[in-house]
C-alpha cells in the first residue's frame, strides 16, 4: 500500500488539490471529512464532546455548533488539546481502516491521505511513503480562507498560528506544489506529479 500524505496551511488549496487527484482516479481519504463523519448526530464521539465541553456547544437540534467550538478551542490551547485527545485517535483509526479497505477493493497504485495537521503530530508518519505540501503565499491563504469560510482576517491568522509555520512545513515536505496561480495551473502540476509517481511505483514493483 503506497500512501501520499497531502497537507498545507489553511487556504492553501488542499481541497481543490484533493478533488483534482480524485478526478485522476486516485482514492482520497480526507481526515477533515472523517472528522465531520465522526461528529455527526448520534455518534459516540459527539456524545464524548458533549460530556467534555457541555451543551452550550450544541445547536437546538442536537447537532454540533462547529463554529462556536472552533472559536473556543483556538482561544484556549488547553481546550484544543482536550478536543484533539477525543478526536485524533478516532480519526486515525478510521483513516487507516478506509485506506486498507480501499487497497483490498480497488488495488490502486497509490492513495492520497489528506491531513491538514500532518506535521503537528507524528501519528501518520509511519504509514505514509511520501509527503506533498500544497503551498501559496500567506496573503493568499488569508484571502482564500476568508472567502471560503466567512472568517475575518484576524480569525484566519489565529488558525494559521495554530499550525506549523509555512517555512517549517515546506522544509519537511518531500514535494511542494506551488498554488499561487489558477486552478488550471494547479491541475497541470498535479497531473505531472501523478504521472511521475505512477511511473516510479510501476518501476519499483
Amino acid at each position: 500500500m503506497y500512501i501520499v500524505a497531502l497537507t498545507g496551511g489553511i487556504g492553501s488549496g488542499k481541497s481543490e488539490a484533493s478533488r483534482l487527484f480524485a478526478n485522476l482516479g486516485v482514492p482520497v481519504v480526507d481526515t477533515d471529512v472523517i472528522a465531520h463523519q465522526l461528529t455527526a448526530a448520534g455518534s459516540t464521539v459527539l456524545e464524548e464532546i458533549n460530556q467534555t465541553f457541555g451543551a452550550d456547544f450544541f445547536k437546538p437540534d442536537g447537532t454540533l455548533n462547529r463554529a462556536k467550538l472552533r472559536t473556543h478551542i483556538f482561544n484556549d490551547a488547553n481546550e484544543r488539546v482536550k478536543l484533539e485527545r477525543l478526536l485524533h485517535p478516532a480519526i486515525y483509526n478510521k483513516a487507516l481502516d478506509t485506506l486498507q479497505d480501499n487497497q483490498q477493493r480497488l488495488q490502486p497504485i497509490y492513495q492520497l491521505l489528506v491531513v491538514p495537521l500532518l506535521y503537528e503530530s507524528n501519528r501518520y508518519q509511519s504509514i505514509v511513503n511520501q509527503t506533498l505540501v500544497i503551498d501559496c503565499d500567506e496573503s493568499l491563504q488569508i484571502s482564500r480562507a476568508m472567502r471560503r469560510s466567512n472568517l475575518t482576517a484576524n480569525e484566519v491568522k489565529k488558525l494559521m498560528l495554530a499550525q506549523t509555520s509555512r517555512k517549517n512545513r515546506c522544509s519537511l515536505a518531500d514535494t511542494i506544489i506551488d498554488n499561487n496561480g489558477t486552478v488550471s495551473e494547479l491541475a497541470e502540476k498535479i497531473n505531472e506529479f501523478h504521472k511521475k509517481l505512477i511511473n516510479t511505483c510501476i518501476v519499483s514493483k
